[in-house]
């Protein structure tokens, strides 16, 4: 639709861009209040399945009280004034007190597996009684302890447990919780190529992306901003591709600087911006955030995007074209 000759170069740009799960913002002491309520959740289905188990005739009253003591531990937090960090540790304790007592009641409980059901029921409430267990951790070492808790000990959500605290340097938001997305666009608009990162930072991603691109298509030039930099990536990229521009993270050497100043570079550079508008595009058509449950949705919810976004591309063209075809039609009835 787009080419004039199948063997066109193509002119790339890649940049990535964050897509938000499907969870609130999390601390440590909501993530308990939302383990503690599944638990209770979990419990309570088989008491609806079995109701002559004894022990959760009041399991209303442990919701009331974790949500309470949770609300409890928001407010001392959010409120100032003389002694907030005691009432802050007084309302954790309290937390904490119930949150355990829940727990050894959830232990003490008998309750009957029979069928499938009830085993799905039972590792769904070891699920959920593992991640109170981490909370429950997590909330004293880090109020009562006065510890820091290690990046690679927190836990986002207990649902969407993909989901990655992602720091993008922005002004607002400064924070997003989600995955990043790392897509690659070519001079017709269309996405080519698009990748979940797993964890990754934007340089990790050029190998991959180039090492499947540059074998499979002719390309002239490809654009990245400074985040995907890195001399090996550049290197590599060199060996395929005629044009690259990365900028550098830092400071340039005087060959560095030259590069970087000459006409062809700055124009592609300029260029790059169009990327960030077809970014702009996909998340004002639903991919800012993503509404699914589970990784497995996610990831098909932002492949379904993608390829939404290049058919609606597609169709643009081809209307496009359709439309320039009946206007010369229209021109030589009239000429005739």
């Amino acid at each position: 639709v787009f080419k004039k000759k199948e063997e066109a170069a193509l002119r790339l740009k890649t940049d990535s861009f964050v897509v938000e799960s499907n969870v609130h913002f999390p601390t440590d002491y909501n993530l308990l209040w939302d383990s503690a309520r599944k638990c209770l959740d979990m419990a309570g289905k088989f008491q609806q399945k079995y109701p002559w188990i004894s022990g959760w005739r009041k399991k209303h009253d442990w919701y009331r009280q974790m949500k309470n003591a949770m609300r409890a531990v928001g407010k001392a937090s959010s409120s100032g004034g003389k002694g907030k960090e005691e009432r802050i540790k007084q309302a954790v304790r309290y937390y904490l007190t119930k949150a355990r007592a829940l727990r050894e009641k959830l232990m003490d409980s008998e309750l009957p597996v029979i069928d499938e059901m009830d085993t799905m029921l039972l590792l769904n409430l070891m699920r959920y009684m593992k991640f109170l267990d981490k909370f429950i951790d997590l909330l004293d070492r880090r109020v009562l302890q006065g510890e820091q808790i290690p990046h690679d000990e927190k836990v986002f959500s207990i649902f969407e447990e993909y989901t990655e605290w992602i720091t993008k340097g922005k002004l607002s938001p400064n924070v997003e919780l989600g995955k990043k997305l790392a897509i690659t666009t070519d001079q017709y608009n269309l996405i080519v190529d698009y990748r979940i990162m797993e964890n990754q930072s934007d340089s990790e991603m050029v190998k991959p992306i180039a090492e499947a691109l540059a074998s499979s298509y002719n390309i002239r030039s490809w654009s990245f901003d400074k985040g995907f930099w890195h001399k090996e990536n550049k290197a590599l990229l060199e060996k395929h591709i005629d044009k690259v521009v990365m900028p550098k993270k830092g400071k340039c050497n005087k060959l560095e600087q030259a590069e970087e100043e000459h006409r062809s570079f700055k124009l592609l550079r300029n260029k790059h911006s169009a990327v960030e508008s077809n970014i702009n595009e996909l998340e004002h058509r639903g991919l800012d955030r993503c509404p699914d449950k589970s990784y497995d949705h996610f990831r098909r919810y932002v492949g379904l995007a993608v390829a939404a976004y290049n058919l609606r591309r597609i169709g643009q063209e081809l209307i496009a074209i359709r439309r320039k075809q009946e206007m010369a039609e229209r021109e030589l009835r009239a000429a005739a």
